[in-house]
């Protein structure tokens, strides 16, 4: 029969060793007799069989040890000012462009993080943006434990894997006594998790450290800017165990940056042009009422296989009631969507008609008020994709094309004929598109097309926008506020 009992250490080590390791535990201890460590009587083969492992005489000791090793490996002192006292639930007051949704997001986190810290129970995964503040709650979290005597190990994934690979030339300690160690901590706050080098050794450690401690229901945080889907299919599987796993998004802007967009460098709203384009500065027209306005629109023609033409056509057209009609109810329907930014709002019209001053103003307005927004024209956002492509680029394609699809308000400026994009192009602009209208995100969409050519170059979108329950399509049937004038030269006071 197996006796697991554990006995003292062999009696025939010297005296000398045995005087120095008897100091390790209670003299008066019947297992060990104060040598401190124990070998299990097990059978041959068992995988503890022949090892020495530490008495239960010595548990506070090995216990304060263990403390000691994970805060060192934690480097939480330069965290330590960390905490749920000096977070701000509500965000950094400087930002401009945050929406109650963000900030509601951010309140979640904090409220969560903070029950997790007093409970640690389960599993919190905490995802979001640069500087959102979900490092700080993962090391608040760590924190509050420390100080209450728990075990604790933060640290950021790639300084997880170093630390397993320096302890292969490490004199006092083993790759297995620190890969025990970090796999057992009784709680473990992975910061970071997804830049690390995905070597296939990387790969694997951080499975079997997740898959450990996922089977032991062990206490653990892990903080991320990824999508789980960017995320290696085995771990992914456990993060979405929405049973066990508590899974929180921070949409909240970066808070070292509070003037920023959570895309900056993507929205045209800072361009000098654009900026000037808001609610006061938009000019109704009223006075243009019976004047004959000439134009010049160039037009392509195809003249053979691969060949096109291009052709001038002047124009001339009186300014009726009607028309200016038509840009006044497209001004009253901005205003209103902007007070209450809800389902879509498309402006048609020939170009310099004055929808991309009303779709600016729109995204001016919501940003004075805190909102967020972006406004950018249809061929801009697809190279804005495309860049991610580069060997250069820090952001994948499906965070970049997440960001957009999942913005507050997204205002899509030019949408051109079918015809004149490529099958890559239109595939992407349906992606963004048809995720905002079934997850009903604010959108506003501008083309130059009439109703008929926006039919059939996009037959599904259209079909989507003929639902006046969620979609207004204005079409504004005023001529080009840009003009031809005697020197050939273009009214500077143009509007798109």
């Amino acid at each position: 029969m197996q006796n697991d009992t554990p006995t003292a250490t062999s009696p025939n080590s010297s005296t000398e060793i045995e005087n120095s390791v008897k100091t390790l535990g209670d003299p008066n201890c019947p297992h060990c007799g104060g040598v401190g460590y124990v070998r299990m009587d097990l059978p041959l083969g068992h995988e503890r069989f022949g090892k020495l492992e530490s008495c239960l005489c010595r548990a506070k000791d090995v216990a304060q040890g263990a403390r000691s090793r994970l805060f060192a490996l934690s480097n939480l002192d330069r965290l330590s000012h960390l905490s749920f006292e000096n977070f701000i639930p509500s965000g950094n007051k400087k930002a401009k462009f945050m929406t109650p949704q963000e900030a509601e997001s951010l309140h979640e986190a904090y409220e969560i993080s903070e029950s997790f810290a007093q409970l640690q129970t389960g599993w919190l995964l905490l995802e979001g943006g640069y500087g959102c503040g979900k490092t700080h709650l993962a090391a608040a979290i760590a924190n509050h434990s420390v100080n209450h005597g728990i075990p604790t190990l933060f640290i950021t994934v790639p300084d997880l894997l170093d630390s397993l690979r320096f302890a292969y030339a490490d004199p006092e300690i083993t790759f297995e006594q620190r890969f025990e160690e970090i796999r057992n901590a009784n709680l473990l706050i992975m910061d970071d998790f997804g830049t690390q080098n995905a070597t296939g050794w990387a790969q694997e450690k951080l499975f079997q450290i997740i898959n450990y401690r996922y089977t032991n229901k062990l206490p653990t945080v892990i903080t991320t800017n990824l999508m789980l889907d960017q995320i290696e299919g085995r771990i992914r599987s456990r993060l979405q165990d929405d049973g066990f796993v508590n899974h929180i998004k921070i949409k909240a802007p970066d808070y070292r940056r509070p003037e920023e967009t959570s895309n900056p460098g993507l929205s045209m709203l800072s361009w000098p042009d654009i900026a000037e384009m808001t609610f006061e500065s938009f000019e109704p027209r009223d006075n243009d009422l019976g004047k004959e306005i000439v134009t010049t629109v160039v037009t392509e023609k195809e003249t053979g296989y691969r060949s096109r033409t291009k052709e001038r056509v002047v124009t001339k057209k009186t300014v009726t009631q009607n028309d200016i009609k038509t840009l006044h109810a497209a001004f009253n329907a901005a205003i209103n969507f902007v007070k209450d930014p809800k389902g879509w709002l498309i402006f048609l019209g020939e170009s310099y008609c004055g929808k991309t001053h009303l779709a600016a103003a729109i995204g001016h307005d919501r940003i004075t008020y805190g909102g967020q927004a972006i406004l950018i024209d249809v061929s801009s956002l697809l190279d804005y994709l495309k860049e991610t492509f580069t060997k250069d680029s820090d952001v994948t394609f499906n965070r970049r094309i997440r960001e957009i699809r999942t913005t507050p308000l997204l205002i899509l400026d030019d949408i051109k004929e079918s015809q004149k994009n490529s099958v890559w192009t239109e595939d992407k602009l349906h992606s963004i598109l048809n995720y905002r209208y079934h997850s009903h995100l604010p959108t506003v969409l501008t083309s130059s097309m009439d109703t008929n050519t926006f039919a059939i170059s996009y037959p599904s979108l259209w079909q989507k926008l003929l639902d006046t329950s969620r979609c207004k399509i204005l079409v504004i049937d005023m001529p080009p506020y840009r003009r031809e004038t005697k020197a050939g030269k273009a009214n500077p006071h143009k509007k798109k």
